[in-house]
């Protein structure tokens, strides 16, 4: 009974912190420079970490992918010599650290001095728990945690560190500041194409999905489980709500107040995505300029598509199964030379120079996930009008 109460409170802890993380709506608000909203993200992780999961020593690293670097984000607890470090995303050669970015397995060890990936943090460390950041299918960083005390983490610790880890990694994709990126944005989360924030709290409600099977029988610990599992499912059917109701959030004004564009109006696009958010949200844009829309879930039948069907743009996804954005751009082209295609792709994402290719054969545009409303009308509007 002690231990499954010591569960419980490790769960309600991290409900608490995982809501605490990602609720800064308020905060993207107001006028703060990328800076300020970076140190206003790692004084929350420090204080969830410590306060509320007890973790005295904690370091966050993101992914530079301008140079595979892990850079550090949050350091709490660990010798000031770690800023100096040099770790790269690596199966070897980086750490333990490197090495969980590198496959996205997390990692248990239970005596540091016996594993020789191990390099210094803490200075009195005896064992460690370093799980991925995870962002959907992407690995964006790594959380390292650090004890004194040998055997220190169990199975159940590092389930629980990858819950929080997910919520870390949802908050930094809310913020726009991961490390790849370090810009600066002055309007609300609501104002920007979050598209991929489904994507993550996936992974929430999978990783507590998992957890609550391994606890059949202890009724309290699952009944909060379910909580957090209808609290994450409960925010994903929010986003959708977004992209469907364009009256707040997202899409800004309600379709009856969008006039019908005479570049956009009677035009017929396709969307294809296997993210299903991401093709009613952009549908949900262009809908009420009068345009006509069809969506494809996956390559394959996007290339069916414009093979059998007429259309004047086409929007793809780079990265899709069975076949990619670029086979669905030739496609298109061979279908009909007049069709124009718009890419997108996230965290620049580009499979064999794809764009690169495509740019040299009469590519429209390409659109960098998240993106804005403006943004895609823009684009879509600049290749309606190419001749």
């Amino acid at each position: 009974m002690a231990e499954q109460n010591v569960m419980q409170r490790k769960l309600d802890a991290i409900n608490r912190a995982g809501q605490e993380l990602v609720r800064l709506e308020d905060d993207t608000s107001t006028n703060r420079s990328a800076a300020e909203r970076l140190k206003l993200l790692e004084d929350r992780i420090i204080h969830c970490g410590r306060d509320i999961l007890d973790y005295r020593n904690l370091a966050i690293m993101v992914v530079d992918e301008r140079t595979n670097k892990l850079e550090f984000l949050v350091s709490q607890g660990f010798e000031d010599k770690i800023s100096n470090y040099e770790l790269f995303v690596a199966a070897e050669g980086s750490g333990i650290c490197g090495c969980v970015a590198a496959t996205g397995e997390s990692c248990i060890c239970n005596d540091v001095t016996k594993d020789p990936r191990y390099i210094i943090g803490l200075a009195d460390a005896r064992s460690s728990l370093t799980v991925p950041l995870r962002l959907h299918d992407k690995i964006v960083g790594v959380m390292n945690v650090e004890s004194d005390r040998l055997d220190a983490f169990s199975e159940e610790d590092r389930q629980y560190a990858e819950i929080f880890a997910n919520y870390v990694a949802l908050a930094l994709h809310i913020l726009n500041l991961l490390a790849s990126e370090r810009r600066s944005t002055h309007t609300q989360v609501s104002d920007s194409y979050c598209v991929e924030l489904s994507g993550p709290l996936g992974d929430i409600v999978t990783a507590a999905t998992e957890l609550k099977e391994d606890y059949i029988g202890l009724d309290d610990l699952r009944q909060r489980l379910d909580v957090l599992i209808d609290r994450a499912t409960h925010a994903r059917h929010a986003i959708r709500q977004l992209s469907q109701a364009p009256t707040s959030g997202v899409l800004g004004v309600a379709p009856e107040q969008v006039k019908k564009d005479p570049i956009l109006a009677g035009k017929r696009i396709l969307v294809a995505d296997d993210e299903e958010i991401i093709r009613q949200t952009v549908s949900g844009v262009l809908e009420p300029y009068g345009c006509i829309m069809d969506v494809a879930a996956d390559g394959s039948q996007a290339k069916r598509m414009v093979s059998s069907e007429r259309y004047d743009l086409v929007i793809s996804d780079i990265k899709m199964p069975h076949a990619t954005g670029y086979d669905v751009f030739t496609a298109a082209l061979a279908a009909n030379s007049a069709t124009k295609v718009i890419l997108m792709t996230a965290f620049g994402y580009d499979p064999h120079h794809s764009v690169v290719r495509a740019n040299q054969q009469g590519l429209s545009a390409v659109l960098l996930k998240p993106f804005k409303v403006k943004q895609l009308l823009d684009k879509c509007r600049s290749a309606l009008c190419e001749r």
